[in-house]
């Protein structure tokens, strides 16, 4: 395998992982980026207490590594939403003639269906946006 981090997401299971396979399976592994990990060599006691620390050390290494990683992106993230930058997919706009098309549903003469066509929503999105737009229109505003 290319680096020792591919078997798994902390130190626990990259742990767990190692024994299965190398104990239980007896399976020989070499890293690749780490010539001390390689099973293949060194079936003696003191090979496989090199192995086994260096695993220790660096599953260690990846655990920490992956912690500051999302770290960071939680900052960048908290950081980016100060900016006021939006996450997410962008907000389909609402046709110009929406509450037209709205009283023409409650009054009976389109269809929801026809409705939902009209707008290019789906059920659960017009619901959705019918509610922000009832909310809209009923703060008052400040035309001053």
């Amino acid at each position: 395998m290319l680096s020792i981090d591919r078997l798994g997401r902390d130190y626990e299971e990259i742990g767990r992982q190692w024994r299965i396979l190398t104990k239980e399976k007896c399976v020989d592994i070499c890293v690749i980026d780490m010539p001390l990990l390689d099973t293949r060599q060194g079936k003696d006691l003191m090979g496989t207490f090199i192995a086994d620390l260096v695993l220790q050390i660096l599953s260690f290494v990846a655990q920490s590594e992956r912690e500051n990683i999302k770290k960071r992106q939680a900052q960048g993230i908290a950081a980016a939403k100060q900016r006021g930058v939006r996450f997410g997919r962008p907000e389909k706009p609402l046709p110009d003639d929406f509450g037209e098309l709205v009283l023409r549903w409650e009054s009976k003469d389109l269809s929801f269906e026809a409705v939902l066509r009209m707008c290019g929503m789906s059920q659960a999105t017009f619901y959705r946006r019918l509610r922000d737009f009832r909310s809209e229109s009923e703060e008052p505003r400040d035309d001053s």
